[in-house]
């Protein structure tokens, strides 16, 4: 999770700007950022004290431009709070108001929390009040993001992004959520936001805010349970929200349908290069009638006074008389269908200039999104091992997300009778969403299937047509208000695919009769149907997985798991078949929607509905295995079942990974069941650590060959002799690892951007998706197959031969020629011998601050890796995504407790002065891991310190 590289003006603006980070142009100022780093280096209240006193000393008269700090230099608030919040953590009694019951939590020397309690409203109430404590501030600006708050707080320059929150309908989700919530998902909710709210009040009474609330000014509302709703949305946002089919429709128009369909298909090229085992569901599959999706309150225009007054105040959603009550696909009684009704905006396979048009429009709105917004990161890792080289079961797992300070997760073992859970949750929501209980480990995916379906709607003044008649849109209204401006009033108009999020342009007509007769001027606009604005009960999928025992159990808990779709990959203590114990298993789940067949989801599809979405495929059909015959299961975004699956879960474009991680991790573990040697936790934990780039052993041995048959220069020949003795390891130390991946490069934009020149792609309106490179995954995995000798020689051809006709002949003479440029290139920079140019001079690792403000992040350091290693390495030559969490638990046998460890890269603390803000980095960066808790046991030995809560 990470929020707006813009967000730095929550703290940096005006004057906050010069607490957090010292602008080395300011006249008069000795400071510079390098000294607020060494922050991160003080582990006591006494180095952050100097630090503080350092910056006040040198602004607190102002200088040149900058006014005084004013209230920052409150020494009850202000920049003080950040060192006060550092003290050391000791035993104490604190009063917790909402506590039915004593309670406890405890902390190790490291920070890892436990909490224990006499019941689940206590022990959810005390995790609230604990994430809050150390939280505060990430989770204020996580629920400001996805309510669409954040320029109240930063300013002018974030009103995009609230702009962009509120059309897509998080808060409109969140509420409609709400209200369906009963039961005890309802009572954890409520019970956690009470916990915070003690929290918020204890802070306010004393008014030791964290600084970020005392520097803007902003402090924090009271927590309510939507605010965790709010949360639970942004994060399958992160998850699970695509833009693929608005860059498709750019790149359809700029380089032509034909190129599209054969450099994007649906199944890549490479299928049957790599492991052909990749699929964790092999089959076989039977197809099942579809399950009808529930119509969409929170975005959707449904009518009905009912729906209205769900979704009413405080949003202002205004749904007009004779609004259509079915959506998605349904009819409503009495609507009539019109023959007239067009399958597709123009010709099969072309996007017309409307269409396009109203896609970038969208595509520049979401390129104000906080980083990490858009799911672009399709890199995790799951896998589960079992057998007779195995004493039970094993998990390992370690999702992959941006990399921030403090992180996404707050480590945390949780007891009370009837529930016993440890592992990762997240600051903003009650449970664990990655862990083990007591008979059971679990960890997650990405799926990577279609969730966002877009719509080219035909709309005219505050009417849309549909289903051969003119509608009025429901109309949602805001009012944002924006710090040091004027406030900004947004109106979402909603059609029955979903909101618009482009304002309707180019003129066109459509034949509102169905007749032909008549034509009615109109606007193009583009509106989305995504499966994260579908009321999902993940809480209490989640909660009821924290209490499962078994596969049966924990399959009926994943059954209100709606999005994001998620592989949820598990290992017990249970007898398993053979005589064994411990069984694995995978289950998908989430909502997979289907269309009607001719209509194409991988592109904005006509909004008059006929390519309505018609279902759901069924939950017992969705990607899933258990105890397989080859005892091992491997999830890493790949796709999870092959070209026979009978329902439709994506294209390569823009969804799934290649599968270089997935076919690594299911070689390497069944070569080592195979071996017959012990499969132990330190196996696991080695492969996740892992730096070898298959992608790359698949390569270099056709490149080598390419080259022996050519003249070369001294400097090409040490390069040569570099990747003959290469292990295919991104080792930071490697010189090879860099001469392959600058080859890799340069040898895809060879292929290819000769194409995009012609085409002129205009890859700035999206540049991670938009930009022929080796993060547009379809691309390396039609160049490893064209290379290989796989794929249909006819596309290769022509490919290689580029869109002058005369290219390279094909893939030996374009690999020598990028073999001669990426020597070139790196002669120049970094320069010197071939054997100096090692992978962690170019290559390296940063885990920014939440908030974007400069010295209060980890790095950059020289480091491994690349976005094909399991070690994964995302977001460019300094790569800011990778194992967010890594996690392995052993799972005995039954009677045998499980036991777990994991590490994660960050710390428990928000707080730069706090000794937890980043003291498990050096754990996590040596492949090191900490024990997990035990679920009711308190933490012992130095440096352990108890709470004791009372109501």
């Amino acid at each position: 999770m990470r929020l707006p590289a813009r967000v730095a003006a929550i703290v940096l603006r005006d004057r906050e700007r010069y607490v957090f980070q010292s602008r080395g142009g300011a006249k008069g100022c000795g400071l510079r950022v390098r000294h607020w780093r060494g922050l991160r280096r003080f582990s006591s209240l006494a180095g952050a004290v100097l630090v503080s006193a350092a910056l006040l000393a040198a602004l607190g008269a102002g200088f040149g431009a900058i006014p005084a700090l004013g209230p920052a230099l409150d020494p009850g608030r202000g920049a003080w709070t950040s060192a006060a919040g550092g003290r050391p953590v000791t035993g104490q009694a604190l009063r917790v108001p909402g506590l039915d019951h004593p309670a406890s939590a405890s902390f190790t020397a490291d920070g890892i929390a436990s909490i224990t309690a006499a019941d689940t409203h206590d022990l959810f109430l005390a995790l609230g009040y604990v994430h809050a404590k150390y939280r505060l501030s990430e989770m204020d600006l996580e629920r400001r993001l996805g309510e669409g708050r954040l320029a109240a707080l930063a300013g002018p320059s974030d009103t995009g992004s609230d702009e962009f929150e509120l059309r897509l309908g998080l808060p409109r989700t969140a509420q409609n959520q709400w209200a369906a919530t009963a039961g005890a998902t309802r009572a954890a909710l409520e019970a956690y936001a009470a916990g915070v709210n003690d929290d918020i009040a204890e802070v306010r009474a004393s008014g030791d805010w964290p600084a970020v609330f005392t520097l803007s000014g902003a402090y924090p509302g009271a927590w309510t349970p939507v605010d965790s709703l709010v949360i639970q949305g942004v994060l399958t946002q992160e998850l699970d929200y695509t833009t693929s089919p608005l860059d498709r429709a750019v790149l359809q128009r700029s380089l032509g349908a034909a190129s599209v369909n054969a450099w994007f298909p649906e199944i890549p090229a490479n299928t049957g290069v790599i492991n052909p085992s990749t699929p964790y569901d092999p089959g076989p599959y039977a197809k099942a009638p579809l399950t009808p999706l529930a119509p969409d309150a929170a975005s959707s225009a449904l009518g009905g006074t009912s729906v209205t007054a769900a979704v009413s105040a405080p949003e202002g959603l205004s749904l007009p008389p004779g609004a259509p009550r079915g959506g998605r696909g349904v009819v409503p009684p009495g609507d009539r269908v019109s023959a007239g009704d067009q399958r597709g905006t123009t010709r099969e396979g072309e996007s017309p200039d409307q269409v396009t048009q109203a896609a970038s429009q969208v595509l520049a709105q979401v390129g104000q999104l906080p980083a990490g917004q858009v799911h672009e990161f399709p890199d995790s890792n799951a896998w589960a091992v079992n057998g007779p080289s195995v004493a039970g079961a094993l998990l390992g797992g370690d999702p992959h997300l941006p990399q921030t300070l403090p992180s996404i997760w707050y480590e945390v073992a949780l007891s009370a009778p009837g529930y016993q859970v440890a592992g990762a949750s997240v600051p903003g929501v009650p449970g664990v969403l990655l862990g083990h209980n007591a008979h059971i480990a679990w960890s997650l995916t990405d799926t990577q299937d279609q969730a966002a379906l877009y719509y080219a709607e035909q709309v005219r003044g505050d009417e849309y047509y549909w289903k051969g008649a003119w509608r009025t849109m429901a109309t949602a209204s805001y009012t944002i208000a924006v710090r040091g401006g004027s406030p900004v009033h947004l109106t979402v108009d909603i059609t029955a695919h979903g909101p618009l999020l482009s304002a309707p342009a180019n003129p066109g007509a459509v034949d509102a009769d169905g007749n032909g007769s008549m034509t009615v001027p109109t606007a193009q606009a583009i509106s989305v149907d995504w499966m994260g604005n579908v009321p999902s009960d993940d809480l209490t999928a989640l909660l009821a997985i924290n209490a499962a025992g078994d596969w049966a159990h924990f399959k009926a808990a994943l059954s209100t798991w709606r999005a994001p779709t998620q592989n949820f990959t598990y290992a017990d203590d249970d007898a398993a078949p053979g005589g064994l114990s411990g069984n694995i298993g995978v289950y998908a789940a989430g909502y997979y929607p289907q269309v009607a067949a001719g209509c194409q989801p991988w592109l904005p599809m006509p909004g008059g509905g006929s390519c309505d979405v018609t279902g759901v495929i069924p939950y017992s059909a969705i990607p899933q295995v258990y105890d397989p015959p080859a005892h091992v299961v491997a999830t890493d975004n790949q796709r999870p079942v092959t070209a026979a699956y009978p329902y439709y879960v994506g294209t390569s474009d823009g969804f799934y990974d290649p599968g270089y991680r997935a076919a690594y991790a299911q070689a390497s573990l069944s070569s080592l069941l195979a071996s017959g040697k012990p499969v132990t936790a330190a196996s696991v934990a080695g492969l996740q650590g892992s730096l070898t780039d298959s992608l790359a052993a698949s390569i270099v041995p056709r490149l080598l060959a390419a080259l022996g048959g050519t003249t070369l220069t001294a400097r090409q020949q040490a390069a040569v002799a570099l990747l003959r003795s290469w292990n295919d390891s991104m080792d930071e130390g490697s010189a090879a690892a860099t001469v392959w991946w600058t080859f890799w490069t340069d040898y895809l934009r060879g292929v290819f951007q000769p194409w995009w020149n012609a085409g002129h792609v205009p890859a700035s309106t999206d540049d991670d998706s938009l930009t022929a490179s080796p993060d547009l995954f379809p691309l390396d995995e039609d160049l490893q197959a064209w290379t290989l000798g796989a794929g249909d020689s006819a596309v290769a051809a022509a490919a290689f031969r580029g869109p002058s006709g005369h290219g390279p002949a094909g893939a030996p003479a374009a690999m020598v020629t990028a073999f001669r440029s990426a020597v070139a290139s790196l002669s120049s920079s970094p320069g010197g011998a071939p054997p100096s140019w090692t992978w962690g001079r170019v290559h390296s690792r940063e885990f920014p601050a939440l908030t974007q403000a400069s010295g209060l992040g980890y790095g950059p350091r020289a480091a491994g890796g690349d976005e094909f290693t399991e070690n994964a390495a995302d977001g460019g030559m300094t790569a800011t995504a990778g194992p967010s969490w890594r996690m392995v638990a052993t799972l005995a046998g039954t009677g045998s407790l499980v036991s777990a460890e994991g590490v994660y890269p960050g710390g428990q603390s928000e707080n730069p002065a706090s000794p937890w803000y980043a003291n498990l980095i050096p754990l996590w960066w040596d492949g090191h891991y900490l024990p997990l808790p035990v679920p009711g046991v308190a933490a012992t030995g130095a440096g352990a310190v108890r709470w004791s809560l009372h109501g």
